[in-house]
């Protein structure tokens, strides 16, 4: 009985605690925050594109982050997933036109932001 009585209260200071903290305040912030500071639509794929190229798209801007966080030469073509997509083997070409594109976006808009 002596460690429900003791249990409840510090269960309930341990919330208040946690609830309150600072941290908090951070996890409201964005993540890629460096990356959507003034154009915050550049990482959107082109109206006309289908959903294929959508994928690819986005694909290939996670590719490009990937690349120049790890300060890896900007190369499209040297991903798997541009080599060999996972998609039906016709829309292929059309993916791989998204990955290229967004990858490209992602890159000069990274770069461009690192310079100034």
């Amino acid at each position: 009985m002596t460690i429900k009585l003791i249990a409840l209260p510090a269960f309930v200071l341990a919330t208040c605690v946690v609830c309150s903290s600072p941290a908090k305040a951070f996890a409201a912030a964005p993540q890629d925050a460096g990356y959507h500071d003034h154009d915050h639509d550049w990482d959107q794929p082109p109206a006309e594109f289908r959903d294929v190229q959508r994928q690819g798209f986005h694909d290939g801007i996670e590719a490009a982050r990937w690349d120049f966080d790890h300060h890896r030469r900007p190369d499209a073509d040297d991903h798997d997933q541009f080599r060999h997509p996972h998609v039906d083997r016709a829309a292929r070409d059309d993916y791989r036109e998204g990955f290229r594109r967004g990858y490209e976006v992602a890159m000069h808009h990274m770069m461009d932001h690192d310079n100034h």
